[in-house]
């Protein structure tokens, strides 16, 4: 079966997925681990712990608010005119010069640090707007979830890549020429920046977007915002976009909180940063292979029913955190989490990508990241008041079951026979 589906593999196809690789660097070496670890020990250094979680809290909260309120609209301009390359280079240099200038920022200036750590937010979700919507000029339908999971998993595999050279030099900075670990830290975001670049490239020069031109009257700021009221109507009249963005808000929505507090699950069982950074790595080294093999269970299976099957396993994550005990416990569980977390990523997008029209991909895929942004809104929410009512870190992760359970549920009334097939 795998030799005979090669033929969705071609050069528009590489060239998407490796997009991936280079902003996965971005989402890996910098949100998960260096920004939240600099930002406490050298921006922050000597203020309370509440103050700089709260500074991080309410800086991830403007640029998923500012994400939000944007990516509909700058999709349906893009959309409008067949920019949607145009704008990922846009968004995609924004979140990397960002990154990189984080280098030059001094010991306590942590305003502008979370300043840039906004900027280079917001580009990275907005410029993946035009990223996911891009899927449907590389392949056809049929090969959504092959291509969708290739995404995902080379994604993985380059930004553990690049998160393993820097947890190396953060270790043994002195083989590398550095004189302290802050230096090395300064490097890697200059390092992000120039990854996230190189590998857009490919992108840009080999990708052909189709153009689907739309006449639209009046100033390009009103028209984007018609645009945006015109795509609420638009989803209210396809039922199953309307049901999947609902169910996919519920599960999307814990399946980020279990990355996002994961860390923190560990620091309160007292796990080492060691520990931690060490599960963070095996989690997406696994996800590599099991996510190319999660698009072929896709591709024959369809997607929907792949999605049940992570869901399924992110049920019993929850539930085993409850019982928790040491640190192995803790790697089996990242090794099963690294098995499906970016298969469900992968498969919701090929699955969305499949009930779209694809000639309103573009603000249609801003709506669905919309809706992402959002669904992390949730799960913290319901942490931080397990959190706050009890001392107990081994609730954390199971208030998050009714928001996977709901989630497929809300799945099950999505209607699959009539996705486009050619």
């Amino acid at each position: 079966m795998i030799m005979r589906e090669r033929k969705f593999l071609n050069r528009q196809v590489i060239a998407w997925a490796f997009y991936d690789w280079g902003n996965s660097a971005f989402a890996l070496s910098v949100l998960a681990v260096l920004f939240p670890l600099f930002l406490g020990i050298y921006w922050s250094a000597g203020d309370p712990g509440t103050a700089v979680t709260a500074r991080l809290t309410w800086a991830t909260a403007i640029a998923s608010v500012i994400v939000s309120v944007i990516a509909p609209v700058i999709g349906a301009v893009a959309d409008s005119g067949g920019f949607r390359k145009r704008f990922l280079f846009i968004f995609a240099t924004l979140g990397a010069i960002s990154t990189a200038a984080l280098n030059v920022i001094d010991e306590g200036g942590w305003l502008p640090a979370l300043g840039l750590y906004i900027f280079a937010s917001v580009g990275y979700y907005s410029a993946n707007v035009f990223y996911d919507s891009l899927i449907v000029d590389v392949c056809r339908p049929r090969y959504y979830s092959l291509v969708s999971s290739l995404g995902h998993a080379i994604g993985y595999f380059g930004g553990a890549i690049l998160l393993s050279l820097h947890v190396w030099m953060l270790y043994t900075p002195q083989t590398f020429g550095f004189d302290d670990t802050n230096e090395v830290v300064r490097f890697a975001f200059i390092t992000v920046g120039i990854w996230w670049l190189i590998f857009m490239t490919p992108l840009l020069f080999i990708v052909h977007e189709s153009k689907y031109l739309r006449a639209r009257s009046g100033s390009t700021v009103r028209a984007a915002y018609q645009a945006l009221s015109e795509t609420f109507h638009k989803i209210r009249n396809y039922r199953n976009v309307t049901l999947f963005l609902t169910a996919y808000w519920f599960f999307i929505g814990g399946l980020f909180t279990v990355i996002f507090m994961a860390v923190n699950f560990g620091q309160r069982l007292g796990f080492s940063s060691q520990d931690l950074v060490t599960a963070l790595l095996i989690t997406n080294f696994v996800g590599f292979p099991a996510t190319l093999a999660y698009g072929y269970l896709g591709h024959r299976f369809g997607p929907k029913h792949t999605i049940y099957l992570g869901l399924g396993v992110y049920i019993i994550i929850v539930c085993w955190a409850v019982f928790l005990k040491d640190v192995r416990q803790f790697y089996a569980m990242s090794i099963i989490i690294g098995m499906v977390q970016g298969g469900v990523q992968g498969m919701s997008r090929s699955l969305y990508a499949s009930l779209i029209p694809e000639q309103h991909a573009g603000e249609f895929f801003g709506f669905y990241n919309m809706v992402t942004k959002f669904s992390h809104i949730l799960g913290p929410v319901l942490v931080g008041i397990v959190a706050w009512i009890s001392d107990e870190p081994k609730f954390i992760l199971v208030v998050l079951l009714p928001m996977f359970v709901i989630g497929a549920l809300m799945l099950m009334r999505v209607d699959t026979t009539d996705m486009r097939a050619d």
